[in-house]
């Protein structure tokens, strides 16, 4: 066996382990009985601390170091060999006894939020939420990074990004998102949205057969697939032909049920697009979450709300919901892209999104660079909400407790949505400079040519470049927000005629 080979059979074993423990996850998240808490935590915590033990085994470190000094490797096996010094590095910091802590926490916390969430009493999460912030702080003390604490964990799922790099570009965003976001106010004023009708059902039966019928159409096999329902929708690329992608429902209204389900299989997407070549590998995985929120963002949005879409999708909504109200296709846009003030950042308009997003990193920051305790958090969340959006917050679940991502450790993660949002809007300008119209190919029904455009540029290259590097190779520019402020005032401008 050559060194190479002896090195990616180790790198696989690890990624298997960790494939393990994502599907544990998923089940933990969809379907497991309330009383396999215990054991699952449990099971998840074994996984953490045997993957970590493989990670940090010396002889990794000395493959590592071998062929790095290897000059005849290709493009894909160099990736491997950075991305796992990356990983390599980072883990021989953290005790194993550690790691195999913060997992079982993180399971904990988890079933704890989805409890919490349920009766929207932030008081019954919060010692998890105390203890997941004191093992993070622990974590980035066993780290030492130069800069801020808060720069460890952003660099965790956008590599190379600081607080120094996020201050100024969202400070860039709220300066031309906040003007557009009081034009838009004004202009309803004389111009209000279409109003929702009250007293409307819609089945989770219909909901599903029509949010299959639309991801279906995006590109999603779901023979190697599927779709289930949980208290946070995501995306879970298990194993190679197995990726899993959930939704939830509200009976009143299938708009959320549906721009989740194409938000999660623009995820899924990018994940039944990787090169399974490289499967268990990090050359075969994601680059990063920026990109990976990238192609949910680029379904749901660019592609899910807009008329060409709904030229298409109306035949199937009126054959599953038969007794919707007779929609035309420019009502339903401007239903779908109503902006509002309101609460949840899932359901967020493109123009409002991004301030929820900046709000959860100021709290994050403050938590973590700052004096902000758990505590005060609910508080300074109404607070900063009421300052941002005019809105009185009226309870946790509406407020702090809406999003998954702190149960489950993933401190540093929301900045990476609206790294998602540029990134979209750039790509989009590049395939419409090479495909052409592309509501013209939405209109068509016909949206193949959108995916295959994507499959070589961002899916099946995973981790081959840096996240940087991959967008300008697919564009021919660097990242830039640009794109997307161009992109957001043209069609908000148009669709309130500002």
């Amino acid at each position: 066996m050559s060194a190479y080979e002896a090195f990616i059979t180790a790198v696989k074993d690890i990624h298997r382990l960790q494939a393990l423990q994502g599907h544990l996850g998923w089940d933990r998240e969809t379907i497991m009985p309330e009383k396999g808490a215990s054991a699952r935590a449990d099971m998840l915590s074994w996984l953490a601390k045997e993957a970590h033990s493989r990670l940090i085994h010396p002889d990794l470190g000395e493959m590592i170091a071998h062929l790095e000094a290897e000059p005849g490797l290709d493009e894909d096996q160099q990736a491997n060999v950075r991305e796992m010094r990356r990983a390599h590095d980072k883990a021989v910091k953290l005790p194993e006894q550690f790691v195999a802590d913060y997992a079982r926490a993180k399971s904990e916390a988890m079933m704890a939020w989805q409890d919490a969430r349920a009766v929207s009493d932030f008081s019954a999460f919060e010692p998890h939420l105390e203890r997941l912030v004191s093992m993070t702080k622990e974590k980035i003390s066993y780290l030492e990074v130069e800069g801020t604490p808060y720069d460890a964990l952003l660099d965790e799922f956008e590599v190379g990004m600081k607080v120094s790099d996020y201050d100024p570009l969202f400070a860039g965003l709220r300066q031309r998102l906040v003007p557009l976001l009081d034009r838009i106010m004004a202009a309803k004023e004389t111009s209000p949205d279409p109003p929702w009708p009250e007293g409307l059902e819609f089945s989770i039966e219909q909901q599903t057969a029509f949010c299959t019928k639309v991801s279906e159409a995006m590109g999603f096999d779901f023979k190697a697939g599927r779709m289930d329902a949980s208290t946070h929708p995501f995306s879970a690329g298990l194993w190679p032909g197995d990726t899993r992608f959930t939704t939830r429902y509200d009976s009143s209204e299938p708009f959320s049920c549906l721009y989740g389900v194409m938000h999660e299989t623009g995820h899924a997407l990018y994940e039944q697009g990787l090169d399974p070549d490289h499967s268990y590998t990090p050359r075969g995985a994601a680059v990063s979450l920026g990109v990976h929120e990238s192609q949910s963002r680029f379904w749901e949005n660019q592609i899910g709300r807009t008329p060409a879409f709904w030229k298409v999708a109306l035949p199937w909504y009126k054959e599953h919901f038969p007794s919707a109200p007779e929609w035309d296709p420019t009502t339903l846009n401007r239903i779908a892209n109503k902006v509002t003030t309101g609460y949840i950042r899932v359901e967020a308009d493109e123009v409002t999104y991004n301030l929820h997003v900046m709000l959860r990193y100021e709290i994050e920051k403050q938590l973590f660079n700052g004096e902000l305790t758990v505590k005060e958090l609910p508080k300074a969340w109404n607070t900063m909400f009421q300052e941002w959006f005019g809105e009185e917050v009226p309870n946790d679940r509406l407020g702090c407790l809406q999003d998954i991502h702190w149960s489950m450790g993933a401190f540093g993660y929301f900045p990476t949505y609206t790294l998602g949002n540029l990134y979209a809007a750039q790509l989009l300008e590049s395939m419409a400079e090479e495909l052409g119209d592309i509501d013209a190919l939405v209109e068509s029904g016909d949206w193949s040519p959108l995916l295959e455009w994507l499959r070589p540029r961002i899916h099946a290259e995973g981790s081959k470049f840096s996240p940087a590097d991959l967008i300008e190779k697919a564009t021919g520019a660097p990242p830039s927000p640009e794109p997307f402020l161009r992109y957001v005032e043209e069609k908000y401008g148009r669709i309130y005629g500002l």
